[in-house]
């Protein structure tokens, strides 16, 4: 998507909605929107802004009318899912108990990862042009370490416990997830009780080094067709 499509004063850099905006031109706004996530956690965020708009039954003139830039669409499109990540990992840090804490927003994120498939989608690299989804991101990733480090101060968390296992987890999660929601859900429980007893500090046999791991591997996984 060219970086500058639209100059149309109605509507800020970052695709939010101007005040006054008729009701259609919103129903239009949140359609893209859905489409664009739809269509990103199916097939990769490679899809044509063109077939976003079809997605969403509008023509290529709305699209960029709402989002002129493709950074726009993207940030737009996951600020949801990323603020709910970190607001879960900011009031984790709040609990006077590490592991608890730590343990909280494990178990929050991983039901937000199953209860939304567009979830992992939220932590996207790679769009440098993007400030809001990359500080967001970024965000995240800083309070999670600070769970981690806090709870093996501790001695409530395993010493070789690296941050990239929390990568580890989320992409394990990613791909127990199945059609039926009930389903995912119980399989994503399932997997984070395993994944949690695993990290406590009972057993002294060393693991292998940690994985090469970063949240946005989340988005390298096998795409869906179809």
């Amino acid at each position: 998507m060219p970086d500058r499509l639209s100059r149309n004063p109605s509507t800020s850099p970052a695709g939010t909605r101007a005040p006054g905006q008729r009701a259609d031109a919103r129903n239009n706004r949140a359609r893209l929107l859905q489409a664009a996530r739809d269509a990103y956690t199916l097939d990769g965020a490679d899809v044509p802004s063109s077939a976003i708009a079809r997605r969403a039954g509008v023509g290529a003139a709305t699209l960029y009318r709402h989002f002129p830039t493709r950074d726009a669409l993207i940030a737009a499109a996951f600020s949801e899912q990323l603020g709910q990540c970190t607001a879960t990992v900011d009031e984790a840090l709040k609990d006077d108990d590490p592991w608890r804490g730590l343990r909280t927003a494990l178990t929050k994120v991983c039901r937000m990862q199953a209860e939304d498939r567009g979830f992992s989608a939220a932590f996207l690299a790679g769009f440098p042009d993007a400030p809001d989804v990359r500080r967001e991101r970024t965000r995240a990733e800083s309070g999670l370490a600070r769970l981690v480090q806090r709870a093996k101060e501790t001695g409530q968390l395993r010493k070789d416990f690296d941050t990239s296992d929390i990568t580890l987890l989320l992409l394990a999660n990613n791909g127990v997830l199945r059609d039926s929601p009930a389903a995912s859900m119980a399989a994503s429980r399932r997997l984070l009780a395993y994944f949690l007893q695993s990290c406590r500090p009972t057993d002294d046999t060393p693991l292998p080094e940690p994985a090469p791991l970063r949240l946005d591997d989340l988005y390298r996984t096998p795409r869906r067709t179809g």
